[in-house]
């Protein structure tokens, strides 16, 4: 597994002095062979000799072009006046591109002109979740894509499920979670939570409110108005593409 495969620092100076070139698809090809279990996602050369990048279960990775090295850890470019973790940006580029594609299992609410964009993993029955309810109602001009993830009980899941298969989900998830209703609901319809605990678990979330921001970055739970509104704004002046 890949958490047992922590290397050493001295392992990118090998890297490094493996310089050469390889197909994108012998990389692929041998690191599947490594990590069966495992997809791999994508492959690409870094703009230092001899590392490819690849993105195998949701996590980047290093290698050489034979494979003979993996590398698990933050790349950093020290090459101008200010490092730059190449790791982390593009661990945000690829969060932000995962909740895109998946933004059809999230509960959609606009206010305003919507420009500012945050994901949310919530559970309907979470204490802080109710907070952060309370306190997005004051921010406008934000895009809300809220990713049911019911973990705390049987109750959650079944609020859970009312809310989604309800006719209204924005004004269902309102009704709970910020006025206290009871749901009245049938539940019968296909709901994305199996999807949504893998989303969960490709990014570590431990515990909900999980947000997002625009830029990939994730805060670590519930924030005030104030602080949150702060974030977005610098998230969205920093957001990848």
């Amino acid at each position: 597994m890949l958490s047992k495969l922590i290397a050493p620092s001295l392992m990118l100076a090998c890297l490094v002095a493996g310089a050469g070139h390889a197909s994108e698809a012998v990389i692929r090809k041998g690191v599947q062979a490594r990590f069966p279990e495992l997809a791999v996602e994508s492959v690409q050369k870094t703009p230092f000799g001899g590392i490819y990048e690849v993105v195998v279960g949701g996590r980047v990775i290093y290698t050489d072009e034979k494979v003979s090295y993996i590398f698990i850890g933050n790349l950093i470019d020290a090459r101008g006046v200010a490092e730059r973790d190449l790791t982390r940006e593009r661990n945000a580029q690829l969060a932000v591109q995962t909740l895109k594609k998946a933004s059809d299992n999230a509960i959609k609410r606009v206010r305003g002109n919507g420009k500012r964009v945050i994901y949310t993993f919530e559970d309907p029955n979470c204490g802080y979740c109710k907070q952060l309810q309370k306190e997005l109602v004051k921010i406008n001009d934000i895009t809300i894509y809220t990713f049911l993830w019911p973990i705390l009980s049987q109750d959650s899941v079944d609020k859970s499920r009312a809310i989604w298969c309800a006719k209204d989900r924005v004004k269902a998830w309102d009704d709970v979670m910020l006025r206290g209703a009871g749901m009245q609901s049938d539940g019968k319809c296909d709901v994305p939570f199996d999807r949504n605990m893998e989303l969960a678990q490709r990014f570590g979330i431990r515990g909900t409110p999980a947000i997002f921001l625009a830029d990939g970055r994730m805060l670590g739970g519930y924030l005030p108005a104030a602080e949150l509104e702060q974030a977005m704004n610098s998230a969205a002046a920093a957001k990848p593409q």
